[in-house]
């Protein structure tokens, strides 16, 4: 079992693994997260069952957008696009899901989405860096929806603090649901539904910690293992001592529609391509 193993041997092992996309498997028995009520992969499955033109924006490696087409089968939206901005996860993405017959395309997660006004009936995202309101907005046509799982405020800050000492309240108040629902009404968005849980987390190794802030990398940035690595040690001294390291994740669920404008038509789709 991973506790019986040693500090280093955890160690070595989860600073081998690879950390791109958002598959979370390799965590079976060495972390638990709770998930939230709303089961989101499967509500964005009902969404894209209901939609015409989908926008997946940062999929990451593609992952619940390929939950959600496979689950929708056959009632999915006919036109699927998904954009993502780092490299790795890009070509990851393109392999999961060009089978689906959705499309990927390499945009920066801070740049204008590169399609034209009005252009989508759906954008999902789940986990947005940060939720660009305004671009959100402009892409979605009159009457579409924007469904989207973010993360909330102080998210897994016990993990976070444990290695950077007490945060600013500020930080605190970083991504906070209200905060990011005046923004989308900002935009010219309606709130349909805002929802928002804390959800129990658990690390029962010290790997399991070292694979996730490589893999989440905003959570302690320019973590290393050599840079942490006494604060490591402790850590693992603790959940022999004590049993596992607990977290609580933040999460909110927003269901946000693009008011009708009566008279506009709807532009088509610009992909962008080859100069």
């Amino acid at each position: 079992m991973p506790h019986m193993r040693s500090f280093d041997d955890l160690v070595a092992e989860a600073a081998s693994v690879p950390t791109e996309g958002w598959d979370f498997s390799w965590f079976e028995g060495r972390a638990t997260e709770a998930r939230p009520s709303w089961g989101y992969a499967r509500s964005m499955a009902r969404r894209l069952a209901g939609a015409t033109a989908v926008l997946d924006v940062q999929t990451g490696g593609g992952e619940v957008l390929d939950f959600a087409l496979e689950a929708a089968g056959h009632d999915r939206a006919p036109l699927v696009v998904a954009t993502e901005g780092w490299g790795p996860n890009v070509a990851k993405a393109t392999r999961l899901l060009r089978p689906r017959g959705a499309a990927v395309v390499a945009s920066a997660d801070d740049a204008p989405l590169p399609f034209a006004d009005g252009a989508f009936d759906l954008v999902v995202s789940r986990h947005p860096v940060e939720p660009h309101w305004d671009e959100v907005a402009r892409v979605l046509a009159p009457g579409g929806t924007y469904f989207a799982q973010h993360v909330g405020p102080a998210s897994v800050f016990e993990l976070i603090e444990y290695f950077l000492g007490p945060l600013p309240e500020a930080g605190r108040r970083h991504r906070h649901p209200e905060r990011e629902r005046a923004d989308a009404e900002a935009a010219g968005l309606e709130v349909v539904e805002l929802r928002a849980e804390r959800l129990r987390m658990e690390f029962l190794d010290v790997g399991a910690v070292v694979h996730f802030l490589r893999k989440v990398v905003w959570m302690v940035p320019g973590f290393t293992v050599e840079g942490y690595r006494d604060r490591l040690r402790d850590l693992h001294e603790r959940i022999e001592a004590d049993g596992p390291f607990v977290a609580h994740s933040s999460r909110h669920l927003f269901d946000v529609r693009k008011p009708e404008r009566p008279g506009l038509e709807r532009p088509g789709l610009e992909l962008p391509g080859p100069e």
